[in-house]
């Protein structure tokens, strides 16, 4: 039952989140149609724009089946089909914001799709956290301790140093800060549905200072998120913003989740591959959505036989003569030829 609830919580999830990034991108495009000042300049416009509230309600109610699917399920289960809002998104700003999804684009997200399941299939099982104390005990950990300094201060980096000359022209600034900034978050998250859980069990939760901690430390992180991402979507393509920010989520996440509930210590070696692999293709998904958006695909690029008018294989055998590729014309008739003549001009 809790399997089954955080699935299908996660897959509503991705769906308001997908559609989300398109309202806010609209809402944008809008405001910069009117001449406002653009939120990746330091504006805030965007307030006054419906749209874009409307895509905040939208990953607002994402967000929120998010946090229920974390509470009920592992986060390496949840946070793969996160692809999924790759591709809402994309289908949805092919659709309402005229942007580009060629062939490679809806390979890349079909992909996408594959490897979610195989990393779905092959999650690792982290530890039970049954209670406050127990996370409390998770969060004391040297190695968590180490990696959330680490996450603070490389995102102090990138907003304070990194952001001012590079944000305008590198969508990985933003996107970055936004990822390490989630990673937290998604702790946040699993903290707070543990103690949400404990609360309707009847437990004095209230009265316990690590819950109002991870309230406020999700909080301050979500707000991060949104100021840096409504900045890279304003100034970059939507369909290169959510991929990228998916990745670099997810690796973020995974790796969160390994060192602070130690998901793949008890792994055995095909559940790991699995992982893996799963991984990967959602990677090589992510690539060829992101790498080839502009790349117009036409017929002409298609195999011969594929091409339409070119299907019939009398049609194309007859007009081989006619048609005859620079690939299959014989070199030796012409070197037969060019020595015979230098032949001619020495008997001569």
């Amino acid at each position: 039952a809790g399997f089954g609830a955080g699935l299908g919580l996660a897959l509503a999830s991705s769906a308001f989140i997908g559609g989300s990034f398109v309202l806010k991108k609209k809402g944008l495009l809008r405001l910069c149609g009117r001449g406002r000042a653009r939120a990746g300049q330091g504006g805030h416009a965007y307030l006054r724009e419906w749209l874009w509230w409307a895509g905040l309600l939208c990953m607002g109610v994402g967000e929120a089946a998010n946090f229920a699917a974390y509470a009920f399920a592992p986060a390496t289960l949840v946070t793969p089909l996160g692809a999924l809002s790759v591709l809402v998104s994309a289908v949805l700003s092919s659709i309402f914001l005229n942007e580009q999804l060629n062939v490679h684009g809806k390979i890349g997200c079909i992909l996408s799709i594959l490897g979610s399941t195989v990393m779905v299939i092959h999650a690792p099982q982290e530890e039970v956290v049954s209670s406050l104390e127990s996370m409390a005990e998770k969060l004391k950990d040297p190695g968590f301790i180490v990696f959330a300094v680490c996450v603070l201060v490389s995102s102090l980096l990138l907003i304070f140093v990194a952001g001012p000359r590079y944000g305008q022209s590198n969508v990985l600034v933003y996107v970055l800060v936004c990822s390490a900034i989630g990673s937290l978050s998604v702790s946040c998250v699993k903290g707070l549905g543990i103690a949400l859980k404990e609360l309707f069990s009847g437990k004095p939760v209230l009265k316990e200072p690590l819950g109002w901690v991870l309230l406020v430390c999700l909080v301050i992180c979500i707000s991060i998120q949104i100021n840096y991402l409504n900045k890279a979507l304003d100034i970059f393509n939507t369909s290169v913003v959510t991929p990228i920010y998916y990745v670099l989520f997810t690796t973020a996440v995974m790796t969160c989740s390994a060192i602070l509930f130690k998901e793949w210590q008890h792994m055995v070696l095909d559940n790991v591959i699995g992982s893996i692999s799963g991984f990967l293709t959602i990677v090589s998904g992510i690539f060829l959505l992101h790498a080839f958006r502009d790349m117009p695909f036409t017929p002409n690029l298609l195999p011969l036989f594929l091409q339409p008018g070119r299907a019939d294989p009398h049609l194309h055998w007859s007009s081989a003569d006619r048609h005859q590729s620079c690939q299959h014309q014989p070199l030796l008739p012409s070197e037969d030829k060019g020595s015979q003549s230098a032949e001619e001009e020495e008997e001569e």
